[in-house]
């Protein structure tokens, strides 16, 4: 069964929804936009993996959004805190150590839930109607590989996956070839796209094509609230960096364009194609080969996404981080 197409994707959908994370200054911007839109996005919890940071930082962050939201309600569940088979990697050189720069890092009141994230994902997949759950992945994809290799009958609960992942026409951005969330760990990448669940990539094809500006920032940050000021921080500290080495005009937000793709399908393009990941050490390792043209003649298992409304992007964006506190 394919992926959804952003064509045949109602922009009115509602997603009973997990978030996968690895918060990360895109990532906790994701969070918060996703997290004003209850009446389209029913937030069951959020699973955190080490990624941008070690796991004991990404899963404070994940509290720390919940917080600035005003939805403590929502449980975070500490995850894998390491790939499955290759060696460690963190992203502190763009996130900063503590995994957000621009905005104060503290202790969030809510304590993380009890329990382990790939028990949890085990757990309510198997519980929850077929296709019902939609999983946004943001980060690493190590919690449902573990889960998949636990339990590969959670994929019947599983209505899609929708990631922030890969790159073929952009390049990479960890290294010439590959993007930083597969490269973490490829072989986790592997083992999602064999599981036969609908899968929808938002790749650097895209997220560097939706691009900050000093007025869209500024928009944030006039909305007079607390959310907006947040965000308009993280993008001043986090933007320059991408946009210095890359030479771009903007800064992408590329993990919050997982939820503007949830909430409003029909601001992005992509087709159906076929994608491997290559698992192999060299200079390929952690590459998304993406048969664009078809050349393979094999099934396609991937929505890949190329193009989105920016503009449409940071509206929606703004609209969403407005009603927040």
């Amino acid at each position: 069964m394919p992926p959804p197409n952003p064509a045949d994707t109602a922009d009115s959908d509602l997603h009973t929804l997990i978030i996968d994370t690895d918060p990360g200054a895109d990532d906790v911007i994701a969070l918060l936009f996703a997290m004003a839109a209850p009446e389209r996005l029913n937030i069951q919890a959020l699973t955190t993996v080490a990624g941008n940071v070690p796991l004991a930082k990404t899963s404070r962050n994940a509290r720390l959004a919940c917080e600035w939201a005003g939805r403590p309600e929502i449980p975070v569940y500490a995850g894998a805190q390491r790939p499955l088979k290759r060696t460690p990697i963190y992203a502190a050189n763009i996130h900063g150590r503590e995994g957000l720069t621009g905005v104060d890092v503290y202790e969030p009141a809510a304590p993380l839930a009890e329990g382990h994230a790939v028990d949890y994902l085990v757990r309510t997949l198997r519980g929850a109607p077929e296709k019902s759950v939609t999983l946004a992945m943001l980060g690493p994809q190590t919690n449902l590989a573990l889960a998949l290799e636990q339990a590969p009958d959670i994929v019947r609960g599983l209505r899609e996956l929708v990631l922030m992942a890969g790159a073929h026409f952009n390049g990479g951005n960890i290294t010439p070839t590959a993007e930083f969330n597969v490269f973490a760990d490829p072989h986790a990448a592997e083992a999602v796209l064999a599981s036969g669940v609908p899968i929808t990539m938002l790749p650097l094809d895209v997220t560097h094509k939706i691009l900050t500006s000093d007025e869209r920032i500024a928009r944030l940050r006039n909305l007079g609230n607390r959310a907006g000021a947040i965000v308009a921080d993280i993008l001043d500290a986090y933007a320059p960096q991408e946009m210095k080495h890359y030479d771009m005009p903007g800064g992408p937000v590329h993990d919050a364009t997982v939820t503007a793709y949830l909430l409003q399908p029909s601001l992005f393009r992509g087709r159906h194609i076929h994608v491997e990941i290559d698992s192999r050490e060299g200079m390929g390792f952690g590459q998304t080969a993406a048969d664009w043209y078809g050349s393979l003649h094999r099934p396609a298992n991937v929505n890949w996404i190329v193009d989105g409304d920016a503009q449409g992007f940071f509206d929606l964006l703004t609209e969403h981080i407005a009603r927040l506190p």
